[in-house]
């Protein structure tokens, strides 16, 4: 299985760098997992980003975009999502996190799902670890591992 997060900026802190870090090497066992970080716009303009995202976006892949008005699921949920398109024959998924402006329409309407994890609003630095924590724990339920609760 083949996972690129497709985001806007760097991770600054060396905080997220580390937890980033530890997620991916964890997820070496279960995924080739690639990180295509993009330029945040100078103007704020989320047109400008999107457009990049869009262009970044792996050929054929399923793409799944972080959006607040998404569909929510489970952890439970994330795994039999990522499960059920490996079984059907999808070994590319990419997630997409917008900058600190978001995405516009285009990214939603180029999106296969939309994926919300909660109402709340993440810095996109911050929704990077967290993602990254969730297809962690994603592949230890489909691998039927233990992982702390």
């Amino acid at each position: 299985m083949n996972i690129t997060i497709a985001c806007i900026g760097k991770l600054k802190e060396k905080y997220w760098q580390d937890a980033a870090a530890e997620y991916t090497k964890r997820l070496s066992r279960f995924c080739k997992l690639s990180i295509t970080e993009l330029p945040e716009s100078r103007s704020d303009s989320k047109e400008e980003e999107s457009k990049d995202l869009l262009a970044h976006l792996p050929k054929g892949a399923y793409v799944i975009a972080l959006d607040v008005g998404g569909k929510r699921l489970s952890s439970e949920g994330l795994a039999n999502k990522i499960s059920e398109l490996a079984l059907g024959g999808r070994s590319d998924i990419c997630f997409v996190i917008g900058g600190s402006n978001g995405f516009d329409d285009s990214v939603r309407e180029a999106s296969d799902l939309r994926l919300s994890f909660s109402d709340l609003t993440f810095p996109h630095q911050l929704m990077r670890v967290i993602l990254l924590e969730q297809v962690y724990r994603a592949f230890k339920i489909i691998n039927n591992e233990t992982y702390h609760k």
